[in-house]
């Protein structure tokens, strides 16, 4: 969330945030529900002091005084019963806009209002020109066994699937390269649970806009995170660090859940968009310095890039619109590797700088140098999801006998083979 006094002192920036980010939010209740909030403080501290003054007076006064005095502690007491209940309900929901109020996006960010609208900032590698008929990741699998998908949505629905022999081999090696990767990048590897509490999400930005992406198991009152971000964003909960602690850098590795919601009848083919994926996610908490955070958000995107060019995918890094970018982004880009059966470029990787926003919402704290507690920043950003880094990687190593072609990179992890099939 945003900094209250900034929101008291920039009401117009943070109304023309929430207007290019396309937020429901009437800022005017917010700023409203906060002096009112504010005034109830005000009276129940101005009778908390009368409440004091007049006990003080107690001792010296007449048998008569002290009736009144006793008569105006009681009305005192009676109206500070009544405000309070009043005052928790007020920054109850003056609370809840709050997790509502998008953080202001940099001033270089495109306007727009979805994906249509970011603007390519830099390509790599060319697509591929095929001298025979090359076939879609569907048809590779099926082609080699490497994949059940019908039998295996009669058990777990739609959009399931169920990788076979030299594919379920692949899948790891790609997840362990990009594990090595980012301990070669001085990353901390933490493998972590797909369930998390409430709070976590509300904590990472999740909740309360997207509970209708989550799976929720009610009988443990837990929910199944799409992310490890979201449990990495809260290993640090209401700690107050030292800077010298900073920057912390996770690469977390877990298996992820998404209901996708809403992506009925788009995108559904194959490995494209499933329910339950795993991911090694790059996650940083910096110090609360816009120079160091947007540092990290270079390397970030570097190592990305480093992964998919050992991969050999050409792809494209875009800037995303701030429509696009989600509620809490300072900024964020995209890398959309190439899919020669669609001939287009879709998203494998999401780099996201968040600056104190997601910090505030977690209550990640740093004490500085010169003794003051501030709030970190935090950056997150993939590493590598499986399994839909298949789609491009089988696509653009398939050979005409109908072998995959295996980088250099990736051969030591598996086995030497130069191709699979």
């Amino acid at each position: 969330m945003l900094d209250l006094k900034l929101i008291r002192e920039n009401p117009e920036v943070v109304r023309r945030a929430i207007e290019v980010k396309h937020v429901d939010l009437n800022l005017d209740e917010l700023l409203e529900a906060d002096r009112y909030s504010l005034d109830l403080e005000k009276k129940i501290m101005a009778l908390n002091t009368e409440s004091n003054a007049n006990a003080k007076k107690f001792g010296k006064a007449t048998p008569e005084e002290r009736e009144a005095l006793k008569e105006r502690g009681r009305d005192i007491n009676a109206e500070i019963t009544t405000l309070t209940p009043q005052l928790q309900e007020a920054r109850d929901r003056l609370g809840a806009l709050m997790l509502e109020v998008p953080n202001i996006p940099a001033e270089f960010a495109p306007i727009g209002e979805s994906e249509d609208d970011n603007v390519v900032i830099k390509s790599w590698g060319e697509p591929r020109h095929f001298d025979f008929q090359p076939l879609d990741h569907v048809q590779i699998l099926e082609n080699h066994k490497w994949a059940d998908f019908e039998r295996i949505a009669t058990i777990s629905g739609s959009r399931s699937y169920s990788l076979r022999n030299e594919a379920v081999l692949l899948e790891f090696a790609l997840l362990r390269f990009a594990l090595e990767k980012m301990m070669s990048k001085g990353f901390t590897l933490a493998s972590v649970p797909s369930m998390a509490r409430e709070y976590t999400f509300m904590g990472q930005g999740m909740f309360p806009k997207a509970r209708d992406q989550v799976y929720f198991v009610p009988e443990d009152d837990i929910y199944l995170a799409g992310t490890s971000e979201v449990v990495l964003n809260s290993l640090h909960k209401d700690e107050i660090l030292s800077e010298s602690d900073l920057p912390i850098l996770y690469g977390g590795f877990s298996a992820c859940f998404r209901r996708e919601a809403g992506s009925s009848g788009r995108d559904v083919r194959g490995l494209i968009r499933v329910h339950q994926f795993n991911k090694v996610e790059q996650y940083v908490l910096c110090k609360n310095d816009p120079e160091e955070s947007a540092a990290w958000h270079k390397k970030l995107l570097n190592t990305s890039e480093e992964i998919l060019q050992s991969l050999e995918l050409p792809y494209q890094v875009v800037e995303c619109c701030t429509g696009d970018m989600g509620l809490g982004k300072f900024r964020m880009n995209d890398i959309n590797s190439w899919v020669p059966s669609e001939g287009k470029y879709r998203e494998t990787h999401s780099c996201s700088s968040l600056h104190d926003w997601q910090a505030r919402r977690t209550n990640l704290r740093y004490r500085g140098e010169d003794g003051k507690v501030r709030f970190a920043h935090t950056l997150n950003n993939t590493a590598l999801a499986t399994p839909r880094i298949m789609v491009p990687f089988l696509e653009n190593h398939q050979q005409a006998d109908g072998s995959i072609r295996l980088p250099v990179a990736l051969q030591p992890y598996m086995g030497g083979l130069q191709k699979l099939g």
